[in-house]
């Protein structure tokens, strides 16, 4: 299913093409889930400036986040204390993110931070649309689908 605008349907492990620019710019949701395959999960993201993305570790999985709107600082570390990488990213940047590396974004512009991020394995509910970060924290049915490969599970780790 070729798609061309903001509203993707997550179809699960099947194949699917989007325009991933147009679709993250016209996010307006914290995190929108537009794919969900065995291995790996898109999502698109969109953090009000002066927010960020939370503060974690993800001691499995692998991220790759790429901005296409706003301007932001990421900080990663060993620890959530020792957040000993710092630089400042905007449209066209890309963040990889180790997994166990603790990480947060944060929207230093003057508009909305328009991101997506790749996880390796997936870590959201198919389809999973959350509004707001506060929504996505206290979201109990938040979980990657059966089908899904996942590790042996080492919970995440929030600051």
């Amino acid at each position: 299913m070729a798609t061309t605008n903001a509203s993707i349907e997550d179809v699960g492990p099947k194949p699917q093409s989007f325009d991933i620019e147009i679709a993250t710019t016209q996010n307006a949701d914290y995190r929108s889930v537009a794919w969900s395959g065995r291995y790996l999960q898109v999502t698109l993201m969109s953090i009000p400036v002066g927010s960020d993305i939370g503060l974690e570790a993800h001691p499995e999985t692998d991220q790759f986040l790429r901005l296409e709107a706003g301007n932001g600082r990421v900080q990663m570390g060993a620890a959530n204390d020792q957040l000993t990488f710092d630089e400042k990213v905007s449209d066209g940047w890309c963040v990889l993110v180790p997994a166990g590396t603790w990480h947060n974004i944060t929207n230093i512009g003057t508009a909305p931070m328009q991101l997506y991020a790749i996880y390796a394995p997936a870590h959201h509910a198919p389809g999973k649309v959350q509004p707001t970060a506060a929504i996505a924290m206290a979201d109990k049915a938040d979980a990657p689908a059966d089908w899904s490969v996942q590790p042996a599970h080492e919970p995440d780790k929030h600051g």
